[in-house]
């Protein structure tokens, strides 16, 4: 029985499914135009993929393009000190044999004397783990070298001088500007046939500079005859090297003409012969090399037909762009450039090789989709003029402590580059007082009668084909603020901790205070980290702008249903309401222009700042971290201290080169997160929670530690010294000591 019911039933969903296909009358495919990420997918699920080889690990790429090895070699070969003795279990006996070893198979004059045993044992004291990772580099570039200099019949042993030049680092530049692996200067690589402009320098190119390095060489040996006075004058140069041979008294030996060179110059050879030795016997003091993920032969080249950026590559074959920074580190501006007459060639992994071969027309097609998306001069100013009637308006900004280019830019919806061209600006510093010139195209209406509503405005925006629709969001970015406090008669650093919420530690150290006294009238620097939110205009696309209207329209009603302010209870105070109403007690002062912590019964306090509460709904927030640059600080350090790229920080700061500025605000980090009201956790509500944790008391005549914390259960005077940073026990009536709740 129960089978029969359960086919029939099945028989009845059958056929009301058929009779009900008739009645379906197909809607017509609204057609939308495809977005970028669309675009590039679609392009990329056509690849043809050749499994070769694995792609090189992206985490070990950015270890290599970093230059922290470069800064290191180059600041101990300039402070290195011969005639320091240097503690290191290496008998000299056994020194003297090894050193014997390398100068029978080498062309240098390698004789043992107590300045090259100190470099030695220097080098191997305190740079043994620099060593294993050149020497993990080294199994890349070193077949290179080789077969440059055997080219042009010189000592292989040469390739060492590399890696006391440049660390094996292409992309490093030295305080006077010699640049790439074999750090040739501007006008000795243009002699040497080394091309440098604004796109690529050859300088950086592993296979032009090693040629050019080897004729150097050779040019330099058949003037001195002698290896080691051709090393230092590739250093020095060879008229300092000559004037060195005169002062000396025509002596032709380095060790002998050694006192008469430049400082940087008599520590140099020494380093060369310390690296060869400890590359040579690595295995005998325990240096292990770091692994080689690459090697030259598994890398090839390809001829570049289009104009291509290293983003563009990144995204198309997932190559990391710190890996193409170390296989292409000839190109200056992340940009192949494309020049009639000229070639130019990119290097990648012999699978990626494959990759790119076998879709080339498809990649050379995003690359013209990406450059067509691109605004054309004038025609935004053309089709507007065409529209409704444009007028461009010249706007000025006076800057305001704490300002910096990148929020006005954005606050004007108007490039970084632009600003600092409008104004003659040479750094990305805003200047303090300043008033800043923008110029911005409005489109006006000619016949605009009544005001109109949001709706109507976006309507317009959507018909108008040639204008663009933005819209506002809020980024959040916190930074650290500094303000000053003059001490009054009666104040103590307990008092003005907890009115600033910051601790008497802190308070101590930013004014290099050794104890708790206090001078009357002295300025107190305070250092808050604060809350700054600065509003961004965003394009809208046209198919999301009636979403966009409807949103607006949703969140113009709550905010006129829901209440801003609040009346003061009785048993209410400050603490109660912010912790309430989760909002920093200073916000609730400066919302409501009191001067202290009293409020009156019946009155009603303003919840937020009218000026910030407007559209203060958005979905997403942008957080921004910054970082002050620091003395012996540079890119590439600061992009391994927050797990950046060199890349990122240059774009978020629109940096044209590496090149930072000492005391520098850069923006460091850069994350678009999800806003929930619930998890809303400000500095300063957390400030403000622990702050409602303890209770004031107010030191009464008579008063003493071991009275006040008999009143408190569980409280010891060392707690209450701790909580008030009091190192004695003498205290003063009025005086306000914090008791933990808790």
């Amino acid at each position: 029985m129960t089978v029969k019911k359960i086919t029939s039933l099945a028989l009845i969903l059958i056929s009301s499914a058929v009779f009900a296909q008739d009645s379906i009358i197909k809607a017509p495919i609204k057609k939308t135009p495809l977005t970028q990420r669309q675009y590039l997918d679609s392009i990329k699920a056509t690849f043809v993929h050749d499994n070769i080889a694995q792609c090189i690990d992206s985490m070990w790429m950015k270890e290599l393009a970093s230059l922290d090895l470069y800064e290191e070699l180059t600041l101990d070969i300039k402070n290195i000190n011969v005639d320091e003795k240097v503690d290191y279990e290496l008998p000299t006996e056994l020194l003297k044999e090894r050193l014997k070893k390398l100068d029978e198979k080498s062309p240098f004059n390698i004789e043992y004397n107590v300045g090259l045993e100190n470099v030695i044992k220097s080098f191997l004291k305190n740079r043994k783990r620099s060593f294993e990772r050149l020497m993990g580099i080294s199994q890349f570039y070193f077949p290179l070298f080789e077969e440059a200099l055997a080219a042009q019949n010189i000592p292989l042993e040469i390739k060492y001088l590399s890696v006391v030049e440049s660390a094996l680092n292409p992309r490093a530049v030295s305080r006077v500007g010699a640049t790439g692996l074999w750090q040739f200067m501007y006008q000795t690589g243009k002699q040497y046939g080394l091309k440098v402009d604004t796109y690529a320098d050859d300088r950086r190119d592993p296979l032009k500079a090693s040629a050019a390095a080897a004729q150097y060489m050779k040019n330099m040996y058949a003037i001195f005859g002698d290896w080691d006075l051709v090393l230092a004058s590739y250093n020095t140069g060879p008229g300092n090297v000559a004037k060195a041979i005169r002062r000396s008294g025509g002596k032709q030996n380095y060790w002998n003409i050694r006192p008469y060179l430049h400082k940087e110059t008599q520590g140099y050879v020494p380093a060369f012969l310390a690296t060869m030795y400890i590359f040579e016997y690595h295995k005998e003091h325990g240096i292990k090399p770091d692994r080689s993920i690459a090697n030259h032969f598994a890398t090839d080249t390809v001829m570049i037909k289009k104009s291509l950026t290293f983003k563009q590559l990144s995204e198309l074959l997932d190559v990391s762009v710190a890996e193409l920074q170390f296989l292409n580190p000839t190109y200056k501006r992340e940009e192949i450039p494309f020049i009639t007459g000229e070639s130019h060639f990119l290097r990648l992994p012999v699978d990626k090789i494959a990759v790119f071969t076998s879709n080339e027309e498809k990649i050379y097609a995003y690359a013209d989709y990406e450059s067509s998306r691109r605004e054309k001069p004038f025609q935004s100013m053309l089709a507007s003029r065409d529209s409704i009637g444009s007028s461009s308006k010249i706007k000025y900004h006076k800057v305001r402590r704490g300002d910096s280019l990148g929020e006005i830019s954005d606050k004007y919806g108007v490039s970084m580059s632009d600003l600092k061209k409008w104004n003659r600006l040479r750094s990305n510093k805003a200047p303090l007082g300043r008033s800043l010139k923008i110029y911005t195209n409005e489109n006006t209406a000619v016949a605009a009668t009544t005001k109109p509503t949001a709706k109507d405005t976006a309507a317009t925006a959507i018909a108008a084909t040639t204008n663009k629709v933005f819209k506002e969001e809020k980024v959040v970015s916190y930074k650290d603020v500094v303000k000053y406090y003059r001490v009054k008669s009666g104040d103590n650093l307990g008092e003005i901790s907890d009115k600033y919420g910051v601790s008497v530690a802190e308070i101590k150290k930013w004014n290099k205070l050794k104890n708790n006294n206090i001078a009357l009238g002295a300025n107190l620097k305070i250092i808050k980290n604060e809350r700054v939110v600065t509003t961004v205009r965003k394009e809208v696309k046209a198919d999301k702008v009636e979403t966009a209207i409807a949103s607006n329209e949703n969140n113009s009603e709550e905010n006129n249903t829901t209440s801003d302010f609040y009346e003061v209870q009785k048993g209410d105070n400050l603490f109660s309401i912010a912790k309430k109403f989760n909002v920093s007690i200073e916000d609730l002062k400066k919302w409501n222009n009191l001067e202290d912590l009293n409020v009156q019964l019946g009155s009603k306090l303003a919840l937020a700042n009218k000026e910030e509460s407007v559209a203060e709904t958005p979905k997403t927030e942008t957080k921004i971290v910054e970082h002050k640059v620091k003395k012996g600080e540079y890119l590439g350090t600061i992009a391994k201290k927050y797990n950046v790229t060199v890349a990122e920080i240059k774009e978020w700061n629109s940096l044209e080169d590496n090149n930072v500025k000492l005391g520098e605000t850069l923006i460091v980090s850069k994350k678009e997160v999800a806003v929930n009201e619930a998890k809303t956790a400000k500095k300063e509500d957390i400030a403000a929670k622990e702050r409602d944790e303890y209770k004031l008391y107010y030191v009464k005549k008579g008063d003493s530690l071991f009275s006040i914390a008999k009143k408190y259960p569980g409280v010891t005077i060392s707690d209450i010294k701790k909580w008030n940073g009091i190192k004695n026990e003498s205290l003063k009536p009025g005086m306000k000591l914090k008791i933990n709740n808790g």
